[in-house]
């Protein structure tokens, strides 16, 4: 197969990619934490690793991906508390907020989305193994990790353990500040579960290290995340996954943010928004190219003009395919492989942005065979866009994205109706020769926002930029 270069977080440089089994990827994601309903910096981490998966894929592998649920944590029980509510039901209910979320951007489904607190037993026999070995012990109903038992420790995150600053997390018996807690005594009124230890429940940690084992077993290909949990998060993860004997992820890729105003965004600084609200303004399809096309590793600074865009830039692509599948009269499938240079790009540590550049090539090449009526040209580079665009999931003619219109069926449907017949005023105008009618009847549309071409079909409208 052919050699694909990621980014490794723990190696600190760009290394070949060699799976542990020849033609399979196992990656596991770090998915949502359910307390709240996501916003657009939640769904990037998933967008971004369902580009990963769908190269990998158009690379001949046989991938399993995993993108777990935390339903249990403090945010969760806090929101409980201050709402009112089961903690289960608000869980449940931003779960489906994120699955709808990941659903609008087209995001592939995951193999398996696991919820920690489906998964007690193994982390159970995990602590259970790690007080064995040495690495964990039990205080006050709690269970902690001894991070001076496992040497590597800090290793992903390149800290030295005698400058780390841990909090207390409020609970006596740690033998050092620097512990972390893998499982939390009961409290009155929260959710617990019963173990050899005493009622409790897990702590953040533990969770994935637990459930990573359980669908990818002791070593897999990739672990990623966003780049705000290389600590404490996933520092945790390995200390508690090597320690118990685990291999764990061979390679650490992590994503970056969206921000707003150099901040990252985040619900606790009030920045954040949500997908639920950005769809109804945005065509899902647009904010998959807003947020999927900068590069993975490089930070996104939110700004309507950006999206903006995003926007035109994509509409000079839809654009395109829409001329040349009149022009050739049907549809033009994908052709079996993306351009050497696309390829090129997606090898070397998902560089989608010069993939995207070699599409706005391609696009351009297309228009100019239009322009010399060259219908086979045409064609051929219109088979090119779509099979680059389907590795990025963004082909607007894909079963996907079918049906979906520029601002809402209901309104697209009415405005249709509404700008054809001024359409046939237009073009009644000008079989009369009345130019100027004509041309004024254009120039009210364009200043409505509408963009109006002339096809060989008739007149066709679009919505131009905002």
């Amino acid at each position: 197969m052919v050699t694909i270069r990621l980014y490794d977080t723990s190696a600190r440089q760009i290394r070949d990619f060699v799976p542990l089994t020849q033609g399979c990827v196992s990656i596991y994601l770090c998915g949502a934490t359910v307390q709240a309903a996501p916003h657009i910096g939640h769904i990037r981490s998933g967008l971004n690793f369902d580009i990963m998966r769908r190269w990998f894929e158009y690379r001949g592998y046989d991938v399993t991906f995993i993108r777990n649920v935390t339903d249990i944590d403090d945010k969760i029980i806090k929101k409980s508390a201050e709402q009112g509510r089961p903690w289960w039901s608000i869980g449940y209910e931003n779960e489906r907020a994120f699955n709808d979320g990941y659903t609008a951007l087209g995001c592939l489904a995951p193999t398996y989305e696991p919820r920690a607190t489906g998964h007690i037993t193994e982390m159970v026999e995990m602590m259970r193994g790690l007080i064995e070995r040495g690495h964990a012990y039990e205080a006050d109903g709690s269970v902690y990790f001894d991070v001076r038992s496992f040497p590597e420790y800090l290793s992903l995150s390149n800290q030295d353990i005698d400058d780390l600053r841990q909090p207390d997390e409020g609970v006596a018996g740690k033998r050092d500040p620097r512990d972390f807690a893998m499982w939390k005594a009961s409290k009155p009124g929260e959710p617990d579960w019963e173990t050899p230890w005493g009622r409790g429940r897990p702590g953040w940690h533990l969770e994935c290290s637990a459930m990573a084992h359980k669908y990818l077993g002791s070593a897999f290909d990739i672990h990623g995340g966003g780049l705000d949990l290389i600590f404490p998060h996933h520092e945790n993860e390995i200390a508690q996954a090597k320690a118990f004997g685990d291999e764990f992820a061979r390679y650490w890729v992590h994503n970056a943010w969206v921000t707003m105003s150099g901040e990252k965004m985040s619900k606790s600084l009030g920045n954040s928004v949500l997908v639920s609200e950005m769809v109804k303004q945005w065509r899902p399809i647009v904010l998959r190219y807003y947020l999927g096309t900068p590069h993975y590793r490089s930070m996104i600074e939110y700004s309507e003009e950006a999206l903006r865009e995003a926007e035109s830039a994509f509409a000079r692509i839809e654009g395109f395919i829409q001329r040349v599948a009149e022009k050739a009269g049907g549809v033009v499938e994908p052709a079996a492989q993306v351009p050497l240079a696309f390829a090129e790009a997606m090898d070397d540590d998902l560089g989608v942005p010069q993939a995207l550049a070699v599409v706005h090539t391609t696009v351009r090449q297309g228009n100019s065979a239009l322009a010399a009526d060259d219908k086979e040209a045409a064609t051929a580079r219109l088979a090119e866009v779509r099979a680059m665009l389907g590795v990025l999931g963004l082909d607007p003619l894909d079963a996907h994205w079918a049906g979906e219109t520029d601002r809402g069926e209901d309104l697209h449907g009415a405005v249709d109706t509404l700008v054809r017949l001024v359409l046939e005023q237009r073009e009644a105008a000008r079989s009369r020769k009345d130019w100027a009618t004509a041309d004024a009847i254009r120039d009210q549309l364009t200043q409505s926002g509408l963009v109006i071409e002339d096809s060989p079909s008739g007149p066709r409208w679009t919505l131009g930029p905002r």
